[in-house]
């Protein structure tokens, strides 16, 4: 019994605490929740970008993914998407998931050419997507196969030869600077964008703006998440903050969030902010008294987040931050056993926002992944690289890294706060809480 060293008020509340909801995914295959709207709402904006549109209906009738079929795609690959923020973007992204493969973003804008060789040889992309003018810049090795987002190609619906099925990948990450990708399944990612909070009340009519870098999970959060909700994707061009404007549906960094009015935004509905050690007070107030405003904590790819919580600007204290659903979150010492509530230890999260894990990488990873003994046989937990401790209100206090770098609150700031059996891999270091926003 891997809890029996604690009282029995403690083990009431390790699990009061540290489970989310359980909730229905009415579809884990991202790619299909998207193309339900096709056919509910073809006439739908999907996406615009500087005066170019996307519907559903023409999203649904591109043919890209059968060329991928036909290029030899199959489950389990990797194809790149090196491509800059455009209409095409979504485009090859759904084809390559239809496809049955995991997209690997990069954002040649933004990446050198000796990175994109990196993540070529790392992720064993034999096939990259890109735009026509964009070509030249990716230095593909002999063998693979450079495919053009923009050429037409005749219509015809995909079949891939083997189903895709949740727990195959749905995107490989490489965090910028990261030798290594993480990679995501289907469930990993409905389990957060078709269920809520998670899914941030995104429907058709709503719009959510594409701020943020193509190669990080909180992108991954934009796209997918409005796509698979029926809004359109408004995809900023060089005047981030004219993006926002015109939102109703805000995802950003607290620093992306830090350079714009909310004031300039009177249609936005909702703001999730993650991806950085901090979000300050002041700021958290002045957008939540605009908007519905979640305080995110997760992994920095992968499962973008597992923890959130809605800040009250009129609350003595931050909201506590709870798991996400289908979710766990774990403080444990040393030997992996629970710790009881006010005790300092090691963040663990299990469930659904555990990825399937590693792509590259030396032996400093492995580690990252246990037996999840809590939940039971099948199921497997992840390190997140964090300390914390639960507090008396029942949210996770962030302390820092387990590497040293310790972000503890001064004393006068309020605390507060299944699938498929995988291989014993580690994610990257990167994937850490101390890369993402805390909710204490």
């Amino acid at each position: 019994m891997p809890l029996r060293h604690l009282t029995p008020r403690d083990q009431h509340l390790f699990w009061r605490y540290g489970r989310g909801p359980g909730a229905p995914v009415h579809e884990p295959l991202v790619h299909r929740a998207v193309g339900r709207h096709a056919i509910v709402h073809p006439h739908a904006v999907a996406a615009e970008h500087h005066g170019a549109t996307l519907t559903y209906g023409e999203l649904d009738r591109y043919a890209l993914a059968a060329h991928l079929v036909r290029a030899g795609v199959r489950p389990g690959d990797h194809v790149g998407l090196f491509t800059r923020r455009s209409v095409p973007m979504p485009v090859g992204l759904l084809a390559v998931l239809e496809a049955g493969a995991a997209y690997v973003p990069q954002d040649i804008g933004r990446t050198p050419p000796g990175r994109l060789r990196h993540v070529v040889r790392t992720a064993r992309t034999r096939v990259v997507l890109t735009q026509k003018e964009l070509a030249p810049r990716i230095p593909l090795p002999d063998g693979h196969r450079l495919i053009a987002l923009d050429d037409p190609v005749p219509y015809q619906r995909v079949t891939p030869i083997l189903l895709p099925h949740p727990d195959d990948g749905c995107h490989v990450l490489f965090a910028a600077g990261r030798p290594e990708g993480v990679k995501a399944t289907h469930r990993n990612v409905t389990n957060l964008l078709l269920t809520e909070p998670g899914g941030l009340g995104t429907r058709p009519g709503d719009r959510v703006a594409q701020l943020l870098d193509l190669a990080s999970g909180l992108a991954a959060w934009e796209i997918l998440g409005c796509l698979a909700g029926g809004a359109t994707l408004v995809i900023r061009g060089a005047d981030l903050a004219a993006a926002a404007r015109s939102a109703t549906v805000l995802i950003a960094t607290p620093a992306v969030l830090s350079g714009i009015d909310p004031a300039d935004c009177p249609r936005l509905r909702t703001v999730a902010v993650a991806g950085e050690p901090g979000l300050p007070r002041p700021l958290a107030d002045r957008w939540a008294r605009r908007a519905a405003l979640f305080d995110c904590r997760g992994p920095a790819v992968g499962a973008v987040v597992n923890t959130m919580a809605r800040h009250d600007p009129a609350a003595v204290r931050p909201a506590a931050c709870r798991p996400v659903a289908d979710t766990t979150v774990y403080v444990l010492d040393a030997d992996r056993r629970p710790l009881p509530v006010g005790e300092r230890g090691e963040v663990w999260a299990g469930g659904a926002c555990v990825p399937a894990g590693h792509v590259g990488g030396d032996a400093s990873n492995t580690g990252r992944y246990a037996p999840d003994p809590f939940l039971g046989e099948g199921h497997t937990m992840v390190r997140t690289g964090a300390l914390g401790r639960w507090n008396a209100d029942g949210g996770l206090d962030h302390l820092g890294r387990a590497d040293g770098h310790r972000t503890e609150p001064p004393a006068s700031r309020p605390r507060t706060g299944g699938g498929r059996p995988r291989q014993a891999a580690g994610p990257p270091a990167a994937a850490t809480y101390a890369d993402t926003a805390p909710c204490s």
